[in-house]
């Protein structure tokens, strides 16, 4: 775990539900169960600062750091997706098919091609993307690459299974989540029957960040066109049980670190 993904992590898991902002000091004593030294994470800060994901504030006189617009629609909108929380119900049989205009720079084809990837759009055919409900997120990308794009839904006349099968890797995903199982079950057998609140955010802090990486890969299909036996169902209900159970104590431990860098800065 690099120290740019663990602040993502860590502001979208426990800081966004706080303000989105934290003192230098207290992202530091949060990251150290984690094996990041400090000058990682303030290296890592400084360049979220110049990508645009974090912007410096003063919190009671004291240096920090708070979540931008932009990654604060970035984290939400990625909280609903690990935590299953979008509300989407029955699929409505419809396909969000996008076709960007092609931009002459080889750069800003790479990008849109990784973010239609992230926001859950796969390629069909020569320059048009599809994906089973339109992102929220589509618009920004779109508009931060300047690339206009054709929109609309429409009804796939033919067998939504295989055009499931040509646009993804389902294959590949469902191993992934079966690694995944595996993983998270050994990392889970380490721990006491009691954690302390530090070894309960530390290990949930790597289940999530695990975890997270399904949104890089995992399109968020409906239920109903995926396999009937599908890996991720199981890893999804281990995820949930094991992250609902930890978190009481990862929360005290963020309260913890905030308050005790807040007392100390006030003294300085």
């Amino acid at each position: 775990m690099n120290a740019r993904s663990a602040l993502f992590d860590l502001y979208g898991d426990h800081l966004r539900a706080r303000g989105g902002r934290a003192r230098v000091a207290a992202l530091v004593r949060l990251l150290a169960p984690l094996g990041i030294a400090a000058p990682a994470v303030r290296t890592a800060v400084s360049r979220m600062v110049k990508q645009g994901w974090l912007c410096p504030v003063r919190i009671h006189a004291a240096s920090g750091y708070a979540l931008t617009e932009r990654a604060a629609r970035r984290l939400e909108e990625a909280a609903s997706r690990i935590y299953r929380t979008d509300g989407h119900g029955t699929w409505d049989g419809r396909w969000h098919v996008v076709v960007p205009e092609r931009s002459a720079q080889r750069a800003v084809r790479e990008r849109l091609r990784n973010g239609l990837a992230y926001l859950g759009y796969a390629p069909v055919g020569d320059g048009t993307w599809i994906a089973a409900r339109p992102s929220p997120e589509l618009v920004s990308l779109l508009e931060a690459e300047g690339i206009h794009a054709e929109r609309f839904s429409a009804r796939h006349q033919g067998d939504d299974a295989e055009l499931v099968r040509r646009a993804w890797d389902l294959d590949a995903v469902g191993r992934s989540y079966l690694r995944w199982l595996t993983d998270a079950r050994a990392l889970l057998s380490s721990v006491p029957a009691q954690p302390s609140d530090e070894q309960a955010f530390a290990v949930r802090s790597r289940l999530v960040h695990e975890w997270r990486k399904f949104l890089f890969t995992d399109p968020g299909l409906p239920r109903e066109l995926l396999p009937q036996v599908w890996p991720g169902d199981d890893a999804a209900s281990f995820f949930d049980q094991h992250a609902a159970r930890l978190q009481p104590a990862a929360a005290r431990f963020v309260n913890t670190c905030l308050a005790v860098s807040s007392t100390k800065e006030a003294a300085l």
